[in-house]
């Protein structure tokens, strides 16, 4: 008699039997409809058939929220710098010395239970002989409604052409201090938009400096090898070695004092793009040595290609990806190093405006405790960082689509 006791042993929960065939094992068929990768709800992985590369890789960095929130930080951020002089009340410079550490003012819109539009209520400051601080009082009987589209401090736009329309201006006989002034009664809100100018380029700067230096170097030193490479790693491997700040301190004091800002501000950006290469140098050799060795490396060689048009146009694409990933994540480190020594008065100077100049202000206790909107500028610098972080991070994961779904 023929064994049937195998029969029916398959998946049988939810199964459908197969019929004629051999040994009657039962086969599982799901009857849920195969997703339709096309459709606006569709599965964003890396097992999408009819998905390109960067359909997957926008994708993936859309489910970074932070990575998502970063960069639209940034954007906005870098967007607004060529008008920020036109968005502010006040210049950089313009003073108010009726206003010295005046606090954060406030803008209204109902008066009395009626509406009458954006309006700021007229403030007036006193010495305080106990405290030996400012006091401001408000007079809430005179409501005083913005001025929009208004002439104010001239500015160059662009650095180009001069203007003095700005956004909203405070009515004659009162101010607009969103976040308090300084103690040279200095609108801080203004300062700190202006000073963005400064501080969010230098990074730019000194990371162009950083990669055209590292990337040079390291191409050379991983794909010719030798001398070349020996000479290099021992370079990197002294500047890796001395003391980051001493260093910093040093070449900045090196700077004349009699020079411009703007000279000031490119000197510094060239410094600090001179000292961060050595890191991402090792990183460009440590690739360049695995990809010189690939089959496409060799065949272009064989066709007489020169070495600069291999490096240029076979060996960089393929390493893209941890280039601007890197070069994201390395922003944050030019920021800080700039505002750390303007803070130490070794960087950027007054009349120039950054983060920094104005952290500069913020070394007195005292003030901060009695008028803690001086130390603001520390609000941005975090922000900015954290921003560049979380979109670095999230740039990383999306450039390589293919792993970690």
């Amino acid at each position: 008699m023929k064994d049937r006791s195998m029969e029916g042993g398959g998946m049988k929960g939810g199964g459908v039997k197969g019929e004629g065939v051999k040994g009657g094992w039962d086969h599982y068929v799901d009857s849920r409809p195969y997703p339709d990768p096309a459709a606006p709800d569709g599965p964003a992985t890396r097992f999408d058939p009819g998905a390109s590369t960067a359909r997957l890789m926008l994708r993936r960095f859309l489910r970074h929220r932070l990575a998502v929130l970063g960069a639209l930080f940034l954007g906005l951020s870098y967007l607004s710098l060529p008008f920020v002089d036109f968005l502010v009340p006040y210049g950089a410079n313009e003073r108010d010395v009726e206003h010295l550490y005046a606090p954060p003012q406030g803008i209204h819109l109902f008066h009395d239970g009626r509406f009458i539009g954006p309006f700021v209520y007229p403030t007036t400051g006193r010495p305080d002989l106990k405290d030996y601080r400012w006091r401001y009082e408000a007079d809430e009987s005179r409501p005083m409604q913005l001025e929009f589209f208004c002439p104010g401090a001239p500015f160059r736009f662009l650095g180009l052409v001069e203007m003095r329309m700005r956004l909203v201006c405070p009515p004659p006989g009162a101010t607009l201090h969103l976040l308090g002034t300084d103690r040279l009664g200095r609108d801080m809100l203004s300062r700190l938009a202006i000073g963005a100018q400064l501080s969010l380029t230098v990074g730019l700067l000194g990371i162009a400096v950083s990669f055209a230096i590292g990337v040079t170097l390291g191409g050379m030193a991983g794909y010719f090898g030798g001398w070349i490479d020996s000479g290099v790693q021992r370079l990197s491997e002294i500047l890796k070695s001395l003391p980051e700040l001493p260093l910093w301190l040093a070449l900045s004091a090196a700077v004349p004092a009699q020079w411009s800002p703007v000279t000031v501000f490119l000197c510094i950006s060239v410094i600090l793009g001179l000292l961060d290469w050595p890191s991402l140098a090792r990183a460009v050799r440590s690739r360049f040595l695995a990809l010189r060795e690939e089959d496409f490396v060799m065949a272009a060689e064989l066709m007489g290609a020169s070495p600069a048009r291999i490096i240029r146009r076979h060996l960089l694409p393929n390493f893209a990806s941890h280039l601007l990933a890197s070069a994201t994540l390395s922003i944050p480190a030019m920021i800080l190093g700039e505002t750390a020594l303007s803070f130490l008065g070794l960087g950027l100077r007054a009349p120039a405006t950054s983060w920094g100049v104005m952290l500069n202000d913020a070394q007195n206790l005292m003030a901060v405790e009695t008028y803690p909107w001086v130390s603001l500028p520390m609000l941005p610098v975090i922000l900015v960082v954290l921003s560049f972080n979380f979109f670095g991070d999230g740039l990383r994961d999306a450039l390589d689509p293919y792993h970690g779904d």
